[in-house]
């Protein structure tokens, strides 16, 4: 993620280019304005500072702060302005630091977009990675200011006096957004800055505008260096150098001593540097075929109907060869190496069964290829990674050197010819055989100019240096000086040399012939063309035409003949062949057909094909990382009901997994760069959800108050949780049935306030008849008779004449409680739950008991009578756990238990506490209103707690099968797939249920749209959602 800030004059359009952004590219815009307004609301830290020397009119009437006012008064005050910007710039430069630190820390977006208008003054360059300056002439910001804000032409000038120039501007600004013209000349350039950005990775120096390409062959005695660009078919060289290896720290085209070629590397990189005034930071390379594999397969493709096949159908038929021809490679090999591709070739291209040279553009139902694809083990590449990397040089393509010297010495145009090619190095020969114009094979035999080099060492007695300085001079001088480890000088003939060296040469060109001839099918071929340093050698090409039985003049060293098309700035270059296969690395980079990024994924290596939009996700998905490891994991959810419907509370969310690129930390989503070591640990869980009861939408207020004989009486509201009574506080349990009370019965009152009612006289709820039975609801009115309190139970009964029916089913009520948008879980379609089983939990009925056979003297009334509400308030704040009720001012034998709302009548009659006779006697004696007050007093106790002490009934459990998660069906590419397993998911989730091979892309990028638009990993799923998941055409 990038963060880019966006500045100008005032009226400069910034909101147009804001709103552009938003919608065409991932991105998050931050506001300077919007957020220093928010920042200003009243309460606030900042308001309480403008508080104290805003001047009285830039308030409203509700004391909040007119944004209007407070801009003019800013503008036409210099003092006031400082003012103001001391205390909200800092306030919102803080913000928008949070805010990029929590979009980096999510990696969702590509960018962050922070608007201000004093972006340069408040320093925010250390914040942004570039500065944009939307530049507009003042006369046109004049006219949009005047007709958006209704300003007078002094109060622009104000304000324009007060911003910074168009120079300083663009002096702090690395990109400048001319907005004088159309939107759409505006958009424009907005889309190619962004471009740009995305481009910023691809070796594309320029020089007069065109792109340079820097090639290095790292040979076994030199390293040669090249920096030119391509014009049409002409390739030319600005730059070139070459340097010998000051040891021999690389033998037979392997790299032994990775220290020294990469110092030898960054010599050359920093001559090719002063010769070019350019800086390079990546090159191309080329690798030897000391331990070559090669793969010859074919590879089929098919569309689904006629189409005209385009490039990338070619590409894409390519890739799918290399990937099939990787795949026997790794079945077939019996080493420890693990083998890469670092080149292939296409021998014949098929449409519909035809030989066709160029697929593109024909019509076609079947397209195929047979295709040659090369390999080299781990070490091989990793060594040229290497010591390339310690010279600070990133490797932009990799080829084989065998590729590279063939696409300058055997044009296209002589491929339909039987011609091999052989480019003779220090430490290895490399072959390469064409037929009907395609390359038909690549070989290689470990044996070249070295042995010759090694030979003359021995025979007269001196360094390697020496040796070859012998060996290069007897192809051009007659007589050649040198001196031995004796410090004795010598003199020798050429003839000399020659006949020292004929055998190793015959044997040479032997083995060459042989190999030549195996590649090609046990036949000579018809030309032969040699490369490199070590064809040069007297006799080679004479004695390689005698062993391919061919004229002398059908084998050649090619050198000027074949850089016809190579142009040097540098006058004193001489084509020559060293400089074929160099060249040919250059060459190559413009091709691209090779282009793939090497990459190590927490400690190992991995191959991806580069689309040039590869990112972090893509290397993790190759790697086989877990998806639900790349992003947050929320805790263990709750799934339970109320009042029959299906709740779920979902847990927190956990920790980002953190990404480590070269050991700086990123995102999931940032750009993935060859060479990068990628570490990622994975993402954590977060904390299991937590919710009780009191936090239920449905629970509302702990207490119910209903309207008794003209005074308000309040009572504690229950919930039933498995059958059992729980208290607000309970922590609900997977699978818990909740159901809520909202209600008391006339008879639950009744026991509720230890009273005797007259049944002989009429019941009034709400002032119409009523019985014991009836339900009462909040604010509801009761009217009886009362006889006296702590009547027996008894005699209740003998009234009444029957025990009393349990209250209705919660399916029978009148009314529920409604439920809003701020509930506390998400409301699922209703479930039926499984059948309740009852169980008894002894030590809760032990400890119940307990509390039913506490000492009176515990039980008795406070002398003192509390405030009902401020009490309550006070009482439960300072005790924070449920206490036992407060009786009234009258001896008891025995407690008295309060029942749960939906206990049935007969229930309530079996649990209210009897009195002795002689105290039922004074009740008997006191009058109505005396009864009443007495009921009051004892009423304000009861208030003051109102969590009384709870005798549960066996608990009733819901025994049910633990789901594995919840399922959720999408449409994916037109089919319904079904995701299980769990709690909620995110696009990437898809990726497991549907049969979508990552591996599969040959350089295509995944095209993903969630309802026509293009999410992000981590966007959420929900039912019926449309996706799409295809390889890009």
């Amino acid at each position: 993620m990038q963060v880019i800030g966006i500045t100008g004059g005032v009226g400069a359009g910034k909101s147009a280019i804001l709103e552009y952004l938003e919608q065409n590219y991932r991105v998050k815009n931050l506001i300077a304005d919007k957020i220093a307004k928010r920042l200003m609301e009243p309460g606030s830290e900042c308001y309480r500072k403008l508080l104290k020397f805003l001047p009285v009119e830039v308030y409203n009437d509700d004391e909040t702060i007119n944004r209007g006012a407070l801009s003019a008064a800013i503008f036409s005050s210099d003092e006031l302005r400082v003012r103001v910007n001391e205390v909200m710039h800092p306030a919102v430069k803080e913000y928008i630091i949070g805010q990029i630190a929590e979009q980096e820390r999510m990696g969702i977006l590509d960018y962050v977009i922070v608007e201000a208008a004093l972006l340069i003054e408040e320093n925010y360059g250390e914040i942004c990675d570039e500065l944009w300056y939307v530049r507009t002439s003042e006369e046109i910001r004049k006219k949009r200011i005047m007709r958006s804000r209704g300003y007078s032409e002094e109060q622009v000038e104000n304000m324009f006096r007060s911003q910074l120039s168009d120079s300083e501007y663009r002096k702090h600004c690395q990109v400048v957004i001319e907005n004088n013209g159309t939107r759409e000349e505006t958009f424009y350039q907005v889309a190619q800055a962004i471009k740009q950005k995305g481009e910023l990775s691809k070796m594309e120096q320029q020089l007069n505008g065109v792109p340079l390409v820097f090639g290095l062959d790292i040979g076994t005695r030199n390293v040669v260096g090249t920096v030119g660009y391509k014009d049409e078919d002409d390739f030319y060289v600005i730059a070139q150098y070459i340097k010998e290896h000051g040891t021999r720290s690389m033998l037979d085209g392997q790299i032994h001593d990775i220290g020294r070629v990469g110092r030898t590397i960054n010599a050359v990189k920093k001559e090719l540097e002063e010769q070019s005034h350019l800086s390079l930071s990546e090159v191309c390379i080329a690798a030897a075929g000391r331990v070559l594999k090669t793969v010859t397969t074919t590879v089929e493709y098919s569309f689904e109907e006629e189409v005209v096949v385009t490039g990338e159908d070619v590409h894409t038929l390519d890739l799918l060869g290399i990937e099939k021809a990787q795949q026997i490679l790794n079945e077939n090999n019996d080493t420890n190496f693990k083998f890469y591709c670092v080149g292939y070739s296409v021998v014949k291209y098929y449409l519909n069964g035809d030989v066709f040279s160029n697929l593109e553009g024909h019509k076609a139902e079947v397209v195929s290829a047979d295709i040659i694809v090369t390999f080299l083990p781990e070490d091989v590449v990793d060594g040229l990674y290497s010591a390339v990397g310690l010279a600070g040089l990133k490797v932009a393509s990799l080829t084989l050197e065998p590729i590279a010297a063939i696409n300058v010495a055997i044009p296209e145009t002589f491929r339909m010819l039987n011609i091999a090619l052989v480019d003779v190095g220090a430490g290895t020969s490399d072959i390469s055989v064409t037929r009907d114009g395609s390359i038909i094979a690549y070989g290689m035999i470990p044996c070249a100019g070295d042995e010759i080099t090694e030979l003359l060492v021995q025979h007269y007695l001196v360094d390697f240096k020496t040796a070859e300085h012998i060996k290069l001079s007897s192809t051009t001088e007659k007589e050649i000086e040198y001196q031995d480890i004796m410090m004795i000088k010598h003199t020798i003939t050429a003839e000399e040399v020659w006949d020292l060296i004929e055998p190793l040469v015959f044997r040479l060109t032997e083995d060459i012939a042989a190999k030549i001839k195996e590649l090609n099918g046990g036949e000579t071929v018809s030309a032969t063309f040699v490369v490199g340093g070590g064809g040069k050698v007297h006799g080679f090409v004479e004695h390689l035409a005698s062993e391919l039985e061919l004229p002398l003049e059908r084998v050649a060293l090619r050198g000027e003949e074949v850089l016809q098309e190579i142009h040097f700035e540098q006058q004193e270059i001489k084509k020559d062949p060293l400089l074929v296969t160099p060249i040919g690395i250059c060459i190559s980079y413009y091709d691209q057909k090779n282009n793939f990024v090497f990459v190590r994924f927490n400690g190992e290596r991995i191959k991806l094909y580069d689309n040039n939009k590869l990112t972090i996700v893509d290397a993790a998905l190759r790697a086989g990382f877990p998806n639900d490891q790349l992003f947050p994991r929320r805790g263990k959810e709750i799934n339970f009901y109320v009042n029959g419907k299906k709740r779920i509370v979902r847990g927190e969310p956990g920790e980002s997994a953190v990404v480590r690129v070269n050991g700086r930390i990123t995102s999931i989503n940032a750009v993935l760069e060859p060479n990068s070591d990628i570490v990622i640990e994975p993402s954590t869980v977060g904390e299991a959800a937590v919710c009780r009861l009191e936090e239920l939408e449905e629970y509302g207020r702990v207490v119910i108050t209903f309207e008794v004989n003209g005074r308000m009486i309040t009572c504690p509201k229950f919930a039933e949780v498995n059958g059992s009574l729980e208290p607000p506080y309970y922590e609900i349990q997977e699978n818990d049935w909740v159901e809520m009370r909202g209600f008391y019965t006339v008879a639950q009152i009744m026991e509720f306030m230890d009273v005797e009612i007259d049944l002989n006289s009429e019941i009034l709820v709400n002032n119409k008849p009523a019985d014991l039975d009836t339900q009462v609801y909040e604010n509801f009115s009761v009217e009886w008779e009362v006889i006296t309190y702590r009547t027996p139970l008894s005699e209740i009964e003998n009234v009444y004449g029957k025990p009393l029916e349990d209250p209705v089913q919660p399916e029978e009520l009148p009314m529920e409680q409604p439920e809003t948008e701020e509930e506390l879980s998400l409301e699922e379609p209703e479930a039926e739950p499984s059948q309740k089983e009852a169980a008894r939990e002894p030590e809760v009925e032990a400890k119940q008991s307990e509390a039913l056979q506490e000492p009176e003297a515990e039980l008795k009334q406070p002398e003192a009578v509390r405030e009902p509400e401020t009490e309550l308030k006070k009482e439960e704040a300072a005790q924070g756990t449920e206490a036992e009720p407060k009786q009234p001012q009258t001896e008891v034998t025995q407690t008295e238990t309060v029942r749960k709302p939906q206990d049935s009548a007969q229930q309530a009659r079996e649990t209210i506490t009897e009195q002795p006779e002689e105290e039922a006697g004074k009740e008997e004696n006191l009058t109505q209103e005396e009864l009443e007050e007495k009921y009051l007093q004892s009423q304000q106790t009861v208030e003051s707690d109102i969590r009384p002490t709870i005798r549960k009934k066996p608990e009733v459990k819901v025994v049910k099968e633990k789901p594995a998660g919840v399922s959720l069906q999408v449409i994916v590419n037109n089919a319904a797939v079904t995701l299980t397993g769990k709690a909620s998911y995110v696009f990437v989730d898809v990726f497991d249920a549907i049969s979508f091979d990552l591996n599969a892309g040959k350089g295509r990028a995944i095209v993903t749209k969630l309802n026509g638009e293009i999410p992000s990993y981590t966007a959420p799923l929900k039912y019926g959602d449309v996706l799409e998941i295809y390889w890009e055409d």
